[in-house]
């Protein structure tokens, strides 16, 4: 449950059990794991020391199988929709048709595969969620008045109106791109972790700027700008934070550097 971002530090453990595997270990953090019925499970098939990521495989769980424990659903800062508990397992057995591709230690790159479709899901996430917040902003600047106009007439808070604009017209952009090079089959992994990066905190920003246009009545309950204020900051942590975005794009354009052999 400790291990977060680092992949490597991954603890929960699948041991041979006959036909199949016993699971043991906790997941922290899951997402819908309150109501899901089934469940994707990465788990170390060896506790050998090994190179880094090796012998993680994945498993299909039905979670009502004996020994999963779901844990309290956690009380969050937003997306309450969305309910988040622990996974606790004790001594699960599975059967040997669970292990996902029928092979051990396929489990990262399973992961990683569909990552990059995770991360394109949250960028789009992104934009759909700074939309919402740039119409509602500028719903309210025509409406609301100061100094006996509305404020959509200052030229300051066009000048926010402007930017969400931009920033979101270019994580669409990003997104379409990114999209249109995983249908040509073509390897996407920093294109969809720029996308959701990019998105992700251009979301923040516009959602941030939603609360200052509606100024004091921002950060009432009663008004839906605080809402979207809450609900967007997980998109800079889930699916990848926006440090490990930054780390895999920078690793991704040093080896591809150093691969071409180029010359300063």
């Amino acid at each position: 449950p400790g291990s977060g971002s680092d992949s490597a530090a991954m603890q929960t453990m699948a041991v041979r059990d006959g036909n199949g595997y016993r699971l043991n270990g906790t997941k922290r953090y899951i997402t819908n794991s309150p109501s899901a019925k089934i469940g994707l499970i990465m788990a170390r098939t060896s506790k050998e020391a090994l190179a880094k990521n090796a012998h993680v495989s994945a498993f299909i769980v039905d979670m009502t199988t004996p020994g999963i424990t779901i844990g309290k659903p956690d009380k969050k800062m937003g997306q309450s929709g969305a309910h988040i508990a622990d996974v606790i397992m004790e001594d699960v057995h599975i059967p040997g048709s669970a292990l996902v591709g029928g092979e051990e230690g396929r489990g990262f790159q399973i992961a990683m595969q569909s990552l990059d479709n995770g991360r394109l899901s949250v960028a789009g996430m992104g934009v759909g969620m700074g939309r919402r917040a740039l119409d509602t902003a500028i719903r309210y600047a025509t409406e609301r008045k100061a100094f006996g106009e509305p404020i959509a007439n200052f030229q300051l808070i066009q000048a926010m109106l402007a930017d969400s604009e931009a920033e979101l017209y270019a994580a669409e952009c990003m997104i379409a791109d990114a999209c249109a090079r995983a249908d040509r089959g073509e390897n996407i992994q920093r294109k969809a972790a720029a996308a959701k990066l990019f998105s992700s905190e251009a979301c923040g920003r516009v959602v941030d700027r939603c609360v200052q246009v509606f100024g004091g009545a921002g950060y009432l309950a009663e008004y839906p700008a605080e809402r979207f204020f809450r609900d967007a900051r997980i998109l800079r942590i889930y699916e990848g934070t926006s440090q490990i975005m930054q780390l895999q794009i920078a690793k991704s354009l040093l080896r591809e550097f150093a691969s071409e052999g180029a010359v300063w």
